[in-house]
C-alpha cells in the first residue's frame, strides 16, 4: 500500500568523510592545520590591542589581554576535531593572517559549517580573504562530497551577512534568542549553500580569482558575483 503522506525525495545516505587536518593551497593564501607554536604569535600580534577589539565582537572568545591567555585558549582549541581549526597563511610572507574552522560537522547528513572566522587587518579586503573561503568550500564539496555548507553569524554582524551573500550563500532565516554569548543575546542569521548550487558558485569564485581579473596594482576589475540566493 502506497502512503499518501508527503515525504522527502530519496537521496544517497552514504556518510561523508569527516574533514581532516589537510593543507589547502591557493595563489594568495595557504590554509593549514592550526599550530600554536608556529602561528600563535603572529595571530596574537595582528589581533591584539584596543584598536583590534572589534575583531572579537562577534566571536565566542577574545579579546585576550596577553599572549598567555591567548595561548591557553588556542592550545585547547587546536586539540578539537569539531570545531576543526585552521590557520590562514599569507602565501607571499608565510605569516599567519587569520583563522577559520569547520564546525557542527554532520557526516551522516553530509552537512558542515564554516565559522569562527578571524580575519586580521593584514587579511581584510584582500584577494586572499576571498580565496580562503573558496578553498574551504571547494574542499567540502569537491573533495569530501558534502551536500550542505552552512554559514551562521550574529544577526547584528552586518559585514558577515554581506560576506555570506557575496560568497554565494542563501539566507534561510534568523533564529531569535538563539544563544547567549559573552553575556549578551545573540539572534543568529542562517545561510546555506547546497551541492547543486556549488558549480555556479565555484564558477563565480574562479572567474573573480583569475589573474586576468586584477590590474598591475592587484586591484579587481570585476566584482565577485557568485549568484547569491534571494532572502525570504
Amino acid at each position: 500500500m502506497t502512503s499518501t503522506v508527503p515525504v522527502g525525495i530519496v537521496v544517497d545516505a552514504t556518510p561523508a568523510p569527516r574533514p581532516g587536518r589537510v593543507t589547502l593551497e591557493g595563489r594568495f593564501v595557504v590554509i593549514v592545520p592550526f599550530d600554536l607554536a608556529a602561528h600563535g604569535r603572529d595571530l596574537f600580534d595582528r589581533s591584539s590591542g584596543v584598536e583590534n577589539d572589534a575583531l572579537w565582537a562577534y566571536l565566542g572568545q577574545g579579546p585576550f589581554a596577553d599572549f598567555a591567555s591567548f595561548s591557553a585558549y588556542y592550545a585547547e582549541a587546536a586539540k578539537k576535531d569539531d570545531p576543526l581549526l585552521f590557520t590562514i597563511l599569507d602565501k607571499a610572507s608565510g605569516r599567519a593572517v587569520g583563522h577559520a574552522t569547520y564546525m557542527r560537522i554532520a557526516p551522516q547528513d553530509r552537512a558542515v559549517e564554516v565559522g569562527n572566522i578571524l580575519y586580521t587587518p593584514a587579511m581584510q579586503r584582500t584577494a586572499g580573504a576571498t580565496e580562503a573561503m573558496y578553498l574551504m568550500a571547494r574542499h567540502v564539496f569537491d573533495d569530501l562530497g558534502y551536500r550542505r555548507y552552512e554559514w551562521k553569524c550574529n544577526d547584528l554582524n552586518a559585514p558577515s551577512r554581506r560576506a555570506a551573500k557575496r560568497y554565494g550563500f542563501t539566507y534561510e532565516g534568523t533564529f531569535r534568542q538563539h544563544m547567549i554569548v559573552k553575556g549578551r543575546n545573540r539572534d543568529t542569521a542562517w545561510f546555506s549553500m547546497l551541492d547543486g548550487e556549488w558549480p555556479r558558485v565555484k564558477q563565480g569564485f574562479e572567474a573573480w580569482l583569475d589573474p586576468a581579473n586584477f590590474d598591475a596594482e592587484g586591484r579587481q576589475k570585476t566584482s565577485l558575483d557568485c549568484g547569491a540566493g534571494t532572502q525570504f
